[in-house]
């Protein structure tokens, strides 16, 4: 069996096809204490410019002091995404009308990163892979924010977020869709979690994309691009692509050309504006930032931090296939979130059992992902415990209980916030019907009733399936539904 390619997605235009050629740069917040060139915390949410050190506020004389815990979250992250780790790697001042960097610059890298190419697959909804390309990782400071509705007249200053450390992370230009991109963006997200070098959390700026968009036609070289940026949801890079894309293709069909611009998405609007022309490498003026010595380790400091690695998505998914026979969907869906493969291993291996690991991953996708959803909560979130999902499972292998039934116990556990699954059979009465004799008796009275069915069914032996369920329905569902199936057919003599 052939694997998956990847189908080209074309753009149709009004004088032809367009393809859509996408590249990343993501900005994660480091997951660290304290901030990058100062001792200040990074805790969010704190009141305006209360985590704001003399090093941060720019005073004369203080200078910056780098933080080896971000130099050690950026290894990691470089080592994740299967990337070249630089020993070497120098930090440059980019010249910037920043009104929320108080230094007037920001500390950045350009020509020396720490992190050099890497690359980091995704998986598309057809089953192909696509390997993107990691241009680099570099080390830099966020800037502050800007309070424009605090006062009729002027614009305040929060410099909490001032100095905290970024790891930009730049795709090569390999993306072609917006799928693509969400895509790419999702995993890398995962990866960051996974590693615990960033928390992703979007909606605090945690993690955030600039994301450039141009437009060609297939086979041609590549066109003009425009940055999009702080785009902070992964629904609106997707949005924004789209919007981008069509804009583009239609200044061009409309015999314009494309500038060369950054520029903002309106999620109200759905889409997007200029913002002001896009600046080169050499209108930022970038050179080495004479406070800071190149920043140099060696290859045992690399080497004992890839040592500690934890398994990534793409291994653990790898596992999930190959150790406990799940399909690939399955695996890719449940590792996709940390949190949720853990919870799915941890029931799996409730007391040390050896439990059917598509019957677990089922129970978790299926009915409590459905919970989940419901409360607005990840699986790992809700009360619903690995160890209740490890009983209900038992409850079912045992014979005890019907899919049917352990649904009606998952809904009395979700209605009285918990439970054990055991005891709520046990004290409910709700252990399947086993006894033959019992269900007998059912099957007979329904075939009785309904000679008509009879005959149809011996006709066409795929309604006997009609008797099934109305035994099961006469039974309460309590029946063994097997039992039942077995019957019903000896009985018709199917």
């Amino acid at each position: 069996m052939n694997a998956p390619v990847r189908m080209p997605k074309l753009i149709k235009g009004a004088t032809g096809d367009w393809e859509v050629v996408i590249g990343m740069e993501v900005h994660a917040q480091v997951s660290s204490n304290a901030k990058l060139f100062s001792g200040a915390s990074t805790e969010f949410g704190g009141d305006p410019n209360d985590h704001v050190s003399l090093v941060d506020a720019a005073m004369p004389g203080m200078l910056p002091v780098i933080n080896e815990e971000c130099v050690r979250q950026a290894v990691r992250t470089g080592l994740g995404l299967k990337a070249q780790i630089n020993l070497r790697s120098v930090f440059d001042r980019k010249n910037y009308f920043y009104p929320d960097l108080p230094q007037g610059y920001q500390i950045s890298q350009f020509k020396d990163p720490i992190v050099g190419e890497g690359v980091l697959t995704i998986d598309l909804e057809n089953g192909a892979q696509v390997a993107v390309g990691i241009e680099r990782l570099h080390l830099e400071q966020d800037a502050g924010k800007l309070l424009h509705d605090q006062h009729p007249a002027m614009s305040f200053v929060d410099l909490n977020r001032s100095g905290v450390a970024l790891m930009e992370i730049v795709s090569k230009p390999d993306l072609r869709s917006s799928e693509e991109a969400k895509a790419y963006v999702t995993k890398l997200r995962s990866i960051l979690r996974y590693l615990g070098t960033c928390d992703g959390d979007m909606e605090k700026g945690s993690l955030r994309a600039d994301v450039n968009v141009s437009v060609r036609r297939p086979g041609e070289g590549l066109g003009t691009r425009c940055e999009i940026k702080n785009v902070n949801s992964i629904r609106f890079i997707g949005q924004a692509i789209e919007y981008e894309a069509r804009r583009q293709i239609g200044v061009i069909e409309d015999g314009g050309v494309i500038d060369q611009e950054t520029r903002l998405f309106d999620p109200g609007k759905g889409e997007t504006r200029s913002m002001r022309s896009k600046e080169e490498a050499h209108d930022y003026r970038y050179f080495p930032d004479p406070d800071l010595l190149p920043l140099e380790f060696d290859q045992p400091f690399v080497d004992g931090l890839a040592a500690h690695l934890p398994e990534l998505p793409d291994e653990k998914k790898a596992r999930f296939i190959n150790a406990l026979g799940l399909p690939a969907y399955d695996a890719g869906l449940l590792v996709a979130d940390k949190d949720t493969a853990d919870y799915f291993e941890a029931a799996l291996n409730v007391g040390g059992a050896k439990r059917d690991a598509k019957a677990v991953a089922n129970w978790i996708m299926g009915d409590i992902s459905a919970y989940a959803n419901s409360v607005g909560k990840a699986v790992s979130q809700t009360f619903i415990t690995p160890e209740q999902v490890a009983g209900i499972v038992d409850l079912i292998g045992e014979g005890v209980i019907s899919g049917k039934i352990a649904k009606d116990v998952l809904a009395i556990m979700t209605e009285e916030q918990g439970g054990d699954p055991r005891a709520i059979v046990e004290a409910r009465g709700m252990k399947q019907v086993t006894d033959t004799g019992a269900i007998e008796k059912a099957v007979d009275e329904i075939i009785a009733a309904n000679p008509d069915k009879v005959a149809q069914a011996q006709a066409k032996p795929t309604l006997a399936g009609w008797f099934v369920g109305q035994v099961m329905k006469a039974t309460g569902g309590k029946a063994n539904p097997q039992a039942v199936n077995d019957l019903v057919k000896a009985r018709l003599g199917l």
